[in-house]
């Protein structure tokens, strides 16, 4: 059961992420190097400065063709459990174990080939797909994706928006109608996690598209595992099904909740702030919490903007900013005010009564020496709202 393996591996430490499919980090004894991360995600969760990468050392054939770094990322390191980063292999992961009959929902079918287009039989869409299995006699089309984004008990999916995921749900519900039979399968690589839920604050339409076709596409999430095994990385145990909590997700995946604004400054400043009058501003970042109990998404897009008549206080220091990067929350529930409780915890608070004038906190703006996306403490404290078992959000 524990068969699938990748090495040898070098264990490496991570310093920076130039690009989305590069990392640099330092290998011992070999230095600083270059690495080839075939992972589009965001990672925020998982790529610290300091955290174990591990690299396959991919030699002449790395640096040669298409590719210019000789070494692969395969995975990062955390909570002592290495997370399997590897999109790519993440389909010959899902081959092993459909073959080798571990996935419970898939027991009985049968894999017939790889990288399958329908439009090869006939009309329709003209996408690839995963696999084409067999069971109980019909044709089964698979789209297998990559989960690395977990907290506590839940996972999520995806960690960034990908149209091209959810293209996939409507072709696959479009073969559905026709009589097809089709599945996507999670393989979620986080062996302790609960919960698998569709990532609706980062990914609102992909996530109610799930929730469309998951009666007409058969969704399944498998929780899998990893561990260090002399020079190399082993499947560690059996695959485990996770439940998907849908009615939680129907309630949840809604257009409206809090949201964070994370914003630089890169000299210090003096700001008028409306009815603040001018203040003083250290360089830094900046945390900014907010709410809107409807269309979220167009609140946040207005404050990401720069040019625009200033409303509210955030809109003054936008202007300074270098950058915003806006955090969804999305919920039906009122979080702006113990969000700022809990950030409080990890940042120093900012001006008193900044965007707090119909809040009982005396300021929703904190302040950080370090960029938050860089701060474990941080993610903890995202995480308890992003990631809310529905089993625990029931009971508050």
């Amino acid at each position: 059961m524990t068969g699938f393996r990748v090495g040898p591996v070098l264990a490496a430490r991570f310093i920076e992420r130039p690009n989305r499919f590069v990392v640099r980090c330092r290998v011992p004894r070999r230095g600083v190097v270059t690495a080839f991360l075939p992972n589009p995600g965001r990672l925020w969760e998982l790529l610290f400065p300091g955290a174990t990468l591990y690299l396959t050392d991919d030699g002449a054939a790395g640096e040669g063709g298409t590719r210019r770094t000789r070494y692969t990322a395969v995975a990062v390191e955390r909570d002592g459990m290495p997370v399997f980063l590897h999109t790519h292999l993440n389909n010959a992961l899902a081959r092993h174990l459909i073959e080798a009959g571990w996935l419970d929902a898939l027991k009985s079918a049968e894999l017939v080939r790889a990288e399958v287009s329908p439009a090869a039989h006939g009309p329709g869409p003209r996408s690839r797909f995963d696999f084409l299995l067999r069971e109980n006699g019909a044709e089964v089309y698979l789209e297998v994706k990559s989960c690395t984004l977990f907290g506590g008990e839940v996972a999520m999916f995806p960690d960034a928006v990908t149209e091209r995921g959810r293209r996939h749900l409507l072709e696959l519900a479009r073969l559905a109608e026709g009589g097809t039979r089709c599945a996507v399968l999670f393989l979620v690589h986080a062996p302790h996690v609960r919960w698998f839920m569709p990532d609706y604050h980062t990914d609102l339409a992909f996530s109610r598209t799930l929730l469309d076709v998951r009666r007409r596409v058969r969704i399944l999430a498998a929780a899998v595992g990893f561990r260090v095994e002399g020079d190399g990385l082993r499947l560690a145990g059996a695959p485990r099904t996770v439940p998907i909590p849908w009615a939680y997700v129907d309630r949840e995946a809604r257009d409206a909740g809090s949201y964070l604004l994370i914003l630089e400054l890169r000299r210090r400043a003096r700001i008028a702030v409306g009815g603040l009058g001018d203040l003083a501003f250290d360089p830094g970042y900046y945390v900014y919490v907010g709410s809107a109990t409807r269309n979220l998404a167009a609140r946040v897009a207005r404050h990401v903007r720069v040019r625009k008549t200033c409303r509210w206080h955030i809109d003054y220091l936008r202007r300074h900013a270098a950058g915003c990067v806006p955090v969804p929350i999305r919920s039906s529930r009122r979080d702006e005010g113990a969000l700022v409780d809990a950030l409080a915890d990890v940042f120093e608070p900012g001006p008193a009564g900044f965007g707090a004038s119909d809040s009982t906190r005396p300021t929703h703006l904190l302040k950080s020496r370090e960029n938050p996306l860089d701060l474990p403490a941080f993610h903890a404290a995202l995480q308890r709202f992003r990631m809310r078992p529905p089993d625990i959000a029931a009971e508050s």
